[in-house]
């Protein structure tokens, strides 16, 4: 269940906020005037989602890059192309 807190807290709870978004690893809102106003978290959950949401933005593309064609490669045949790659640039 999300914590929905007042903005004051941030300024005279401050140790608390940081607690439970570092311990529960969930955003904490803060509401001004009884409204939301913004989303306190942590730094790691942060740059989880930023991660996820990079991930699931590539896989995407991926999607609507296998739509577009009929094309496909195997795993060696992947592999195999980015092998031979790297060993060309080791030569040089």
């Amino acid at each position: 269940m999300p914590q929905i807190r007042p903005v004051s807290d941030l300024r005279n709870h401050f140790p608390d906020i940081s607690k439970a978004v570092h311990e529960s690893k969930e955003p904490v809102f803060l509401t001004k005037n009884g409204y939301g106003d913004m989303v306190v978290m942590s730094m790691e959950t942060f740059e989880k989602q930023q991660y996820e949401a990079e991930l699931y933005l590539k896989l995407r593309e991926a999607e609507l890059e296998a739509q577009a064609t009929e094309k496909r490669l195997s795993h060696s045949e992947v592999f195999g192309s980015l092998r031979k790659k790297l060993e060309g640039n080791r030569d040089v």
